[in-house]
């Protein structure tokens, strides 16, 4: 059974150099709500689908990090459980810190996509060689990005930019295959 999902021929050539996805988490990798409880503590609400697209990439060799303006238990421990380690947490402002983030992996702009959805992620999404918005980013965000999902953010938007990555690279094909013989796993 072949696929079915497809991209903008164009934004899979522009997606070909890309060698790690650099993320937001509020607004992006969830659905941008702030939930906190009586004592302080806050809660956040991932993507299943999210998380198995960013395993699907690592699998595939991306470098995935993280540059947020938040910090916290429930961030960090989903971030652990991705095996996502190349991270600024509590960023303010976040070139710098995604800077940082860049001279750890190795990689340059060039070669990062970047996923964002409001004005602190701009100078990062203007940069990279590849940027996303979800279709609940700050108007002038999505006009940044050279893809804006169909997925919303914390609702498959992270997955549909692992897809089309995946799909750039010409690996999104056999990942398919593998997962309907039940071969997909590290």
């Amino acid at each position: 059974m072949s696929p079915i999902q497809q991209f903008d021929p164009s934004l899979l050539l522009r997606a070909q150099g890309i060698k790690g996805l650099l993320l937001d988490v509020d607004g992006v990798m969830t659905d941008g709500g702030l939930y906190v409880g009586e004592s302080g503590e806050s809660f956040k609400r991932f993507h299943a689908l999210d998380g198995y697209g960013l395993r699907l990439l690592r699998l595939q060799g991306f470098v995935l990090m993280v540059v947020s303006g938040k910090d916290s238990p429930a961030l960090r421990k989903r971030l652990s459980g991705l095996n996502i380690h190349h991270l600024q947490l509590g960023a303010d402002p976040k070139r710098p810190a995604a800077e940082a983030v860049l001279r750890e992996t190795g990689l340059n702009w060039a070669e990062v996509a970047v996923a964002g959805d409001d004005w602190p992620d701009a100078p990062l999404m203007s940069q990279a060689g590849l940027a996303f918005a979800p279709p609940s980013a700050h108007p002038e965000i999505r006009h940044l990005a050279h893809h804006v999902t169909q997925a919303a953010a914390g609702a498959g938007a992270v997955r549909e930019m692992c897809d089309a990555l995946l799909m750039a690279k010409g690996a999104y094909a056999q990942a398919w295959q593998d997962a309907l013989n039940g071969r997909v796993g590290e």
